[in-house]
């Protein structure tokens, strides 16, 4: 029997301050991110106050990449006509602002965003960028899987519907049994992340920097790639496409990921 599926994702309003469990789970999984990136930081014997300061630089970037990237990839037709509001948390409409916050990030570009910020900080610090990523790429798995599970308390990105009984109905949508595709993506995350922290955990003396963050982008974006399958289509104009804009934004990462493991294996 299918799943119904609606809960308000709103926890609880004070005034004009409201906390949504995509925040909730949004703000946990970057804490979450950072504790084990922390924990494998001591590694290098240097202090974690400088991984502080690549912490904000990560969130910062994170939040303006996946804005940036989906303002760009999905609709940019109207946020070229209107670029203010690709960085502000309102929209204008009827000659008014209304306040929406950030509806509408995409992953891709929160994660090329984040991988200029490392190379940037890497520079600066004179650290090893690749031995920096492969940290940052196992928390930062573990945070897209928080991310996805908060998109499923929001009943967005859906997936397509199953033809059967056994899916999910997003009863705050319509009355279609659909595939879960959050949960789908969010598993995919964890997985991820468990398969980087054991590799990393195999400590070997002919394995180079970079090789988990190769390893990353191959299954990450190799199971970003099939799950789209699943996805209904996030914007009119990928109606039609035989890859949708997900998919295609996944490629370079793919094919980026095996250059790097050719090097670095």
């Amino acid at each position: 029997m299918p799943i119904e599926w609606g809960p308000n994702p709103l926890i609880f309003k004070i005034g004009s301050f409201a906390l949504r469990y995509y925040s909730l789970l949004f703000a946990g999984g970057l804490f979450l991110g950072y504790w084990v990136v922390a924990k494998l930081y001591k590694d290098t014997k240097r202090s974690l106050d400088e991984l502080d300061s690549l912490a904000v630089l990560i969130f910062v970037s994170t939040v303006i990449g996946a804005r940036l990237g989906h303002c760009l990839f999905y609709e940019p037709e109207y946020y070229l006509a209107h670029p203010l509001q690709m960085l502000l948390p309102f929209r204008q409409e009827n000659g008014s602002w209304t306040f929406t916050g950030y509806q509408g990030l995409a992953s891709h570009g929160g994660i090329f965003a984040v991988l200029l910020a490392i190379i940037y900080w890497c520079r600066k610090h004179k650290r090893d960028v690749f031995q920096i990523l492969d940290f940052i790429v196992i928390g930062g798995s573990l945070t897209g899987c928080f991310i996805r599970l908060g998109n499923f308390m929001n009943s967005e990105i859906l997936g397509k519907p199953t033809g059967s009984d056994f899916g999910v109905i997003f009863t705050k949508v319509d009355s279609i049994v659909r595939h879960p595709a959050q949960l789908y993506e969010a598993i995919a995350y964890f997985l991820t992340f468990a398969i980087l922290l054991f590799l990393y955990k195999q400590k070997t003396a002919t394995r180079k920097h970079g090789f988990i963050l190769a390893v990353y982008l191959i299954i990450l974006f190799g199971a970003r790639f099939i799950i789209e399958y699943f996805k209904i289509e996030q914007v009119a104009f990928e109606q039609g496409m035989l890859l949708n804009m997900g998919q295609i934004l996944s490629i370079p990462f793919i094919v980026a990921g095996f250059i790097l493991l050719f090097l670095k294996k």
